[in-house]
């Protein structure tokens, strides 16, 4: 389907003509890869175990520098490739799935794709200050004889989300040609220690491609927020204050999380008798979140004496 790639040997000049079209194709939207500039020895296949650890995916490589047109073209000393990696990017006040993809996919249409690799849905709103992950639109130039079917089955492991593609690209059923140009969202791209250093030293990117530490960070309180809860509703305070000043300082956290972490505090410290932490703690809790009532139904006298002193 994507041919005949060669390594070396060939003309300059193929090469050159190439990365003039793809330097056209990657000013169309944001950036999402960092550079590498090929050293004596490299192959895509030494490469793609370098950044991905995989060397299958140095189809990756060849598709998104564009080595397979034409019949195939090398990898030459000195030549500068793309290579492919996330984005990521910190969820603003007001932000929805559909600002979100038309700003960093190019299309609202694209929200389903956008929000369901960030374990969402299209319906909900991602939370303020979260980190999310930024798909790679790698961008294929049609052949003769190219189809969805085979591209969804080559870049995303399965044929049937050849609708996927269709529905990304607008093509509204219409099938592809010879020049079309298909994008490819890709979710799954792991990279390497070698790859994230890479990724990090990268220069002006809009994202920091590649890392997503305060992604998995804030993944990782997600999971451990019940734990906070239980130890406040067993009387626990001690152990809760601990372990939620640990989730404050160990990263960038959303806003809910910070909201759900703070409320669990003030509960905390007012049982402690700890009042200006607690209320401090209800300050935090109720700036982060709107909805936050002093409900005499849910809270105890001693916690809404302690939050009426909050400033607002």
């Amino acid at each position: 389907m994507r041919p005949k790639l060669w390594q070396n040997g060939s003309p300059v000049k193929r090469v050159l003509g190439l990365f003039s079209i793809l330097a056209a194709l990657v000013c169309a939207g944001h950036a999402q890869a960092f550079q590498h500039v090929v050293q004596k020895g490299d192959t895509l296949a030494s490469l793609a175990e370098k950044y991905y650890g995989r060397i299958q995916l140095e189809k990756l490589l060849v598709a998104a520098n564009l080595l397979d047109m034409g019949g195939g073209s090398p990898i030459v000393h000195g030549m500068r490739l793309e290579v492919p990696a996330l984005g990521h990017f910190r969820v603003r006040p007001g932000d929805n799935w559909d600002l979100l993809a038309a700003e960093l996919l190019g299309s609202p249409s694209r929200s389903d794709v956008l929000s369901i690799a960030n374990d969402s849905s299209p319906w909900l709103t991602p939370q303020e200050g979260s980190e999310i992950i930024v798909p790679y639109n790698l961008r294929l130039i049609a052949e003769q004889g190219d189809n969805l079917i085979e591209y969804a089955y080559t870049y995303l492991g399965d044929k049937n989300k050849a609708w996927v593609l269709d529905r990304y690209n607008g093509f509204k059923g219409k099938g592809i040609g010879p020049g079309d140009v298909v994008l490819i969202p890709l979710t799954d791209l792991p990279l390497t220690e070698a790859g994230k250093k890479a990724a990090r030293l990268a220069a002006g990117v809009a994202y920091t491609e590649g890392a997503g530490e305060t992604r998995l960070a804030q993944r990782k309180v997600a999971q451990e927020i019940p734990a906070l809860i239980a130890d406040v509703r067993a009387g626990r305070f001690v152990d809760a204050v601990s372990r939620g000043n640990r989730f404050v300082g160990s990263a960038t956290l959303s806003e809910p999380q910070l909201a759900v972490i703070y409320r669990e505090l003030t509960t905390a410290y007012a049982a402690l008798d700890a009042h200006g932490l607690a209320t401090t703690a209800c300050q935090e809790w109720r700036k982060r979140d709107a909805a936050a009532r002093l409900d005499p139904v849910i809270l105890s006298p001693k916690i809404i004496r302690v939050c009426e002193r909050a400033k607002p």
